[in-house]
C-alpha cells in the first residue's frame, strides 16, 4: 500500500506543479502588462514593475494552490487510467474509497502550502510590493473618503488626512469628546512619525481646548501621543482584507470590535483565510470522479475539461458566495464554509455515482 501512495503522491504532485508552473508564468505576464499603464510614473520603471510583479507571485501561489491541484491530479489520474494503472490498483484489492482517502491525505500537503503562502509570505509581499510601488510612483495610499482616514478610539475620534506608504501620518486631527458627546479638544499636528508599542511623535501641533471659562489654544513643536491607531493597522489600507493573514484580520477585528464598528467584510475574510486551504482536499476528491472511466463512457477529454470547469467554478463561486453574504448579512462562518461543504458533498455524490457504474 505504501507503494502505491507513494505513486499516487509522485504523479499528482509532478503534474500539479507543472499545471502550477502554466498558471503563475499565465497570471505573471497578466500582472505584468496591467503593470505598464504605470510605466514612467515618478521612479516606477521596467525594473521596479519587475519586481513587484515577482512580489505578487505568492499571493496568486496562496489562491491557485488548490485549482492547480485539482487539475494536476485530473491530469495524473487520467493518464493512469489510459495506461490501466488504476484498473490494476482496483483488482488488486483497492476500492475507490480507499483511492479517496489516499489523494485527500495527499491533499493535505497542498493544504500545509496554502496556509504557508496564505499566512507568511504572501501577506509581507503584497504588502513591500504596494509599498515599493506607492514610493516610487509618489503616491499616497487611498482613502476611502475624501476627507481622509478616520478611525474611532474610545471617545477620540481620529482624522488623518495623508498616509505615506512608509506608514508616516500627515494632517492629523483628534477630536476629543466627552460622556455627552459635547466637543472638549481640538488636536492638530502637521505629521505623525511612529515610534513603539502605541506611542506617534507628532511634530508642529495646535491644541485647542473648549471649557466652561472659554476657549484656549496652545503650540508645541512636538509631543508623543498615545492612540489605538498602529502599523498594522495601516497595512489595511495597503492590502486588501481577503490578503491579510489571519492574525492581522483577528487583530483588526478586535480593533472593529471594542469601537463598535461594522467588521463583517473582515470577519468573512477571516474564516475564508482558515477554511480555503482545506479547499485541496476537496478539489482532489473532485477530480477522482472525472478522471476514471470505462471503455465507451464517453470523451477522455470531455471528461477532463468539466473537471476543470468545476474547479475553476469553486474558485468563482467562493468568492461570489463571500460578497453575497456581506450584501445579505449572513453569518461569516456560513459565508465562508458553505461552498467548500457545498463541492466536498458534490464530490461524494459523484464518487458513489462512479462506483456504482
Amino acid at each position: 500500500m505504501r507503494v502505491i501512495v507513494r505513486y499516487l503522491a509522485t504523479e499528482a504532485l509532478t503534474a500539479s506543479l507543472f499545471v502550477f508552473t502554466a498558471l503563475m508564468t499565465l497570471f505573471a505576464l497578466f500582472d505584468l502588462i496591467n503593470e505598464l499603464d504605470s510605466l514612467g510614473k515618478g521612479t516606477y520603471g521596467f525594473w521596479q514593475i519587475l519586481v513587484y510583479v515577482t512580489l505578487s507571485v505568492p499571493g496568486h501561489l496562496y489562491e491557485l494552490l488548490p485549482v492547480a491541484a485539482l487539475i494536476g491530479t485530473l491530469v495524473a489520474l487520467s493518464r493512469m487510467v489510459e495506461n490501466s494503472e488504476f484498473t490494476i490498483m482496483l483488482v488488486s484489492g483497492l476500492s475507490m474509497r480507499r483511492i479517496a482517502v489516499y489523494l485527500m491525505l495527499i491533499g493535505l500537503l497542498f493544504t500545509a502550502l496554502t496556509f504557508a503562502f496564505g499566512e507568511i509570505v504572501a501577506p509581507a509581499s503584497e504588502r513591500y510590493a504596494e509599498q515599493m510601488k506607492l514610493k516610487a510612483t509618489n503616491a499616497l495610499v487611498a482613502q476611502a473618503f475624501r476627507s481622509g482616514l478616520w478611525v474611532r478610539d474610545d471617545r477620540n475620534f481620529i482624522n488623518v488626512r495623508e498616509v505615506t506608504p512608509d506608514g508616516a501620518l500627515r494632517d492629523v486631527n483628534v477630536y476629543t469628546f466627552d460622556d455627552h458627546f459635547r466637543l472638549q479638544r481640538i488636536y492638530r499636528a502637521a505629521s505623525g512619525e511612529f515610534l513603539h508599542d502605541n506611542v506617534w511623535k507628532l511634530k508642529q501641533i495646535d491644541e485647542t481646548r473648549f471649557t466652561p471659562a472659554g476657549i484656549t489654544v496652545a503650540h508645541y513643536p512636538e509631543n508623543q501621543w498615545q492612540s489605538v491607531l498602529t502599523p498594522s493597522i495601516m497595512n489595511v489600507l495597503l492590502v486588501a482584507p481577503e490578503k491579510m493573514s489571519a492574525l492581522n484580520l483577528w487583530e483588526y477585528i478586535q480593533h472593529l470590535h471594542a469601537n463598535r464598528q461594522p467588521s463583517k467584510r473582515y470577519e468573512i475574510a477571516l474564516w475564508s483565510k482558515l477554511i480555503y486551504p482545506f479547499a485541496a482536499p476537496v478539489m482532489i476528491l473532485l477530480a477522482l470522479p472525472f478522471a476514471y472511466h470505462r471503455p465507451r463512457a464517453g470523451s477522455v477529454s470531455t471528461r477532463v475539461f468539466a473537471g476543470i470547469m468545476l474547479g475553476l467554478g469553486y474558485h468563482l463561486f467562493n468568492r461570489l458566495f463571500a460578497y453575497i453574504g456581506l450584501l445579505n448579512d449572513w453569518p461569516a462562518l456560513m459565508s465562508a464554509i458553505v461552498p467548500t461543504i457545498g463541492f466536498l458533498l458534490l464530490g461524494i455524490v459523484l464518487l458513489k455515482r462512479v462506483e456504482r457504474q
